[in-house]
C-alpha cells in the first residue's frame, strides 16, 4: 500500500521508520518524562524536517496537556500531526518501548542495589538533567510568542509567584488566558 492512501502526509516509510527511531533515542533521555524533552521534538519536526509548524507543535502540547489522561498523550498527537495514525503509532511506540524495557531493568536494579554509591550518585544526577530539560522544553513553547512581550513576561512572573506563594497555579492559567485573549494569542 502506498503511504498516501494511509494519510502519512507526504511522508515515505523510510521517514515513519526515521521518525519511530528518533523518538526512540529521546526515549532514553526522558527522565523527567516525555514532556522534558520537547525542545529536541520540536527541532527534529520543526526545524530539522518541517513536517509540522511551530503552531501545531505547540496546539499539539496545549490540548494534550488539557484533555485528561497520561502527559505523554501530546506524543501522539505530534506523531498524528506529522503522519496520521501511523505517525502516531511511530511516535508512541518509539517513545514507549525503549524507556519502559529501562525503567523496568533500572527499577530492579534499585531495589537490589539500592544503597550502592553508584546507584544514589545516578539517581542525585538526573534531577539537574531533569531541570535543564525542562527549562530547555520552556523556552521553545515561548518562542512562538515572541512578538507578544506581555505574554513572555508572564513567564518570569509565574516562576516567581510559584517559587514566592502557596497559591493555585491556577492564577497564572487564568492570567494567562486573559492575556492571550487580550493579545490575540
Amino acid at each position: 500500500m502506498n503511504p498516501a492512501a494511509l494519510g502519512l502526509h507526504g511522508l515515505t516509510w523510510a521517514d515513519l521508520a526515521q521518525l519511530a527511531g528518533h523518538f526512540a533515542l529521546l526515549s532514553l533521555l526522558a527522565v523527567g518524562g516525555a514532556i522534558t524533552l520537547a525542545s529536541e521534538m520540536q527541532r527534529y519536526l520543526v526545524v530539522e524536517h518541517g513536517w509540522i509548524d511551530p503552531l501545531q507543535f505547540n496546539a499539539s502540547i496545549a490540548i494534550a496537556q488539557a484533555a485528561p489522561g497520561p502527559n505523554i498523550l501530546f506524543v501522539a498527537l505530534l506523531g498524528w500531526s506529522t503522519a496520521g495514525p501511523m505517525g502516531m503509532l511511530a511516535t508512541m511506540a518509539g517513545i514507549m518501548v525503549p524507556s519502559s524495557i529501562v525503567t523496568f531493568a533500572v527499577g530492579r536494579l534499585r531495589h537490589a542495589r539500592g544503597d550502592a554509591i553508584a546507584v544514589q550518585a545516578f539517581s542525585a544526577g538526573l534531577a539537574p538533567l531533569t531541570i535543564g530539560l525542562l527549562v530547555a522544553t520552556g523556552w521553545v513553547l515561548t518562542l512562538p510568542l515572541a512578538p507578544h512581550m506581555l505574554s513572555i513576561a508572564l513567564v518570569p512572573a509565574t516562576i516567581a509567584f510559584m517559587l514566592k506563594t502557596a497559591r493555585s497555579p491556577l492564577w497564572m492559567i487564568a492570567l494567562g488566558a486573559v492575556v492571550g485573549a487580550l493579545e490575540g494569542v
